[in-house]
């Protein structure tokens, strides 16, 4: 007799590519962004001004969506917090959310997987 698939235990090879997805992207993306910043420093231009703004664009909507912009910004303004310090919290809001996307998507798709298997293993019997 055959048993249904699993596919959400700790053994599961999902949660693992889901972490390394999770992972990989983040990194990809804190890459590009360390490289715009260093090729805007060294090479000012009207581009790479955008492609900054649009690399912030995703920490800056999570921070407000949690209130914290707000005190972040005023922060900045008033020099209690650096460039650095804002670059910083913006990288490592950017992975959280990156994350949790993933995390959610994994979940979505590995749920969807074990109901397709469950139907099929139904069917098989």
């Amino acid at each position: 007799m055959r048993t249904p698939p699993s596919g959400s235990g700790p053994e599961s090879p999902l949660l693992r590519i889901m972490w390394g997805n999770a992972f990989l992207l983040s990194m990809l993306y804190l890459l590009v962004g360390v490289v715009v910043e260093i090729a805007l420093r060294l090479f000012p231009s009207r581009f790479l001004q955008r492609l900054s703004l649009s690399l912030d664009s995703l920490p800056a909507r999570a921070l407000e969506l949690m209130g914290a912009m707000d005190p972040l910004r005023t922060a900045f303004f008033n020099g209690h917090i650096s460039e650095s310090g804002v670059r910083l919290i913006f990288g490592l809001t950017t992975v959280v959310v990156i994350f949790l996307l993933a995390l959610v998507v994994g979940t979505v798709m590995g749920t969807l997987r074990y109901f397709i298997a469950r139907a099929a293993y139904r069917r098989g019997r």
